[in-house]
């Protein structure tokens, strides 16, 4: 490694963004990566951005997360784009749950659009 690259402790994310990563694991999500918009004037603290293969994928991603969250008694403040379930949004305030099918995730581009927040990705099985 080069003497001007820092190196960087993996970021501690809140519990609830841990969570969610886990749930979403657990149901096989793909891509997951997180973007830390505290410095990004961003109008919520985290994006949690994943993708599933087919809307049924991306139902039981969001269904896992929104049940392991509830378990904690977080309620998710909204909730978007279940039914047709190519982009589902949850948002909980401090973090919002992004969950895509490859095609809308590529058409939208949330990552590129917010590219001067802080990067987090999230290694397999962490």
């Amino acid at each position: 490694m080069a003497k001007s690259e820092k190196r960087r402790k993996p970021a501690r994310l809140p519990a609830q963004i841990d969570h969610a990563i886990k749930a979403a694991e657990d149901k096989k999500a793909a891509d997951l990566v997180v973007l830390d918009l505290r410095k990004a004037a961003g109008f919520t603290d985290f994006f949690l951005i994943c993708s599933g293969t087919n809307a049924r994928q991306t139902r039981a991603i969001a269904d896992a997360v929104m049940e392991t969250l509830a378990a904690e008694g977080a309620t998710p403040a909204h909730l978007e784009g279940y039914d047709r379930s190519e982009w589902i949004l949850i948002d909980y305030f401090d973090f919002i749950v992004h969950i895509f099918v490859p095609v809308t995730r590529a058409f939208y581009g949330l990552e590129r659009l917010w590219g001067n927040a802080d990067r987090i990705e999230v290694a397999a099985g962490r």
